[in-house]
């Protein structure tokens, strides 16, 4: 095992070092206060919001806040102060893959909170989540549709497939021996029920001119290749209601805000490859 390989499984193991319940037991069973030192260690005080701040990732994680959880991690955080303060005796701070790993930590603390700042300054309000709603809603349409597909990579396997299903072979055994999308060809090409907005325009614009049961009679090109494809059946679109849409709406547009700051703030850097 390399010297980084040891670094890394060494610090997930401090993690999960926990005292064991017998050992964890404290005289202050009652919950700390918020502030002041949890304890010392030969001089060194642990402050009271340490605790706080591992309580509460703990019951971000389900558990429940009680004076056994809080005497628990009170003893893991005199454990990781003890091997701490060995560590930099023996200098291991000086080591150069732990200078490296504890600027990466320090890095990811600090994307993480500029992260969680933005999205609480830019929570998208009920305007604006409804404004999406009805954008994809009328980017959607009334109709969604059941296709196969064969996808080949020149318009001559195109019209090969399309000779070998005027002649009676069955679409899904075409598609299974010829398609280059793995994705489907093991299902003989279908694509299950989708709006013809999930898919690139010469492909829905062939797509809704079919009648169910038909195949395009040529070959539709798009930027992954030559199809064909067929309808399989066609039936109008349920929507989910806003109020069933809301948290997912919320997920991604506070994705997009954070791309695009993200964009904005690399746009102003001066950046050198």
């Amino acid at each position: 095992m390399n010297t980084r390989s040891t670094l890394l499984l060494a610090a997930q193991l401090a993690t999960l070092m926990f005292v064991s319940p017998a050992g964890a037991q404290d005289k202050a069973a009652s919950p700390s206060p918020t502030n002041g030192t949890l304890a010392t260690v030969n001089g060194k005080a642990i402050p009271q919001t340490k605790l706080e701040l591992l309580v509460r990732e703990r019951i971000a994680q389900g558990q429940q806040d009680s004076p056994e959880l809080r005497s628990f991690l009170k003893q893991e955080l005199i454990n990781r102060e003890v091997i701490q303060q060995e560590s930099l005796r023996r200098g291991l701070d000086k080591n150069a893959d732990v200078q490296v790993q504890l600027d990466m930590m320090r890095q990811g603390v600090l994307v993480a909170a500029f992260l969680q700042d933005h999205l609480r300054r830019n929570q998208p309000n009920d305007t604006a989540l409804k404004s999406e709603y009805e954008r994809i809603k009328a980017q959607q349409g009334d109709k969604e549709y059941r296709a196969r597909h064969i996808l080949v990579k020149t318009e001559e396997e195109a019209k090969d497939a399309l000779s070998q299903i005027a002649k009676g072979v069955k679409f899904e055994a075409v598609a299974s021996e010829k398609s280059l999308d793995t994705g489907s060809k093991g299902n003989g090409g279908d694509l299950n029920w989708a709006p013809p907005a999930r898919y690139v325009k010469p492909f829905a614009d062939a797509l809704t001119k079919l009648k169910k049961g038909e195949t395009t009679k040529a070959p539709v090109q798009t930027q992954f290749g030559w199809h064909v494809i067929q309808l399989q059946d066609e039936r109008p679109l349920k929507m989910p209601s806003f109020d069933e849409a809301k948290n997912q709406l919320v997920q991604m547009m506070s994705q997009q805000a954070l791309q695009k700051v993200v964009a904005d703030l690399r746009s102003k850097a001066k950046i050198t490859e």
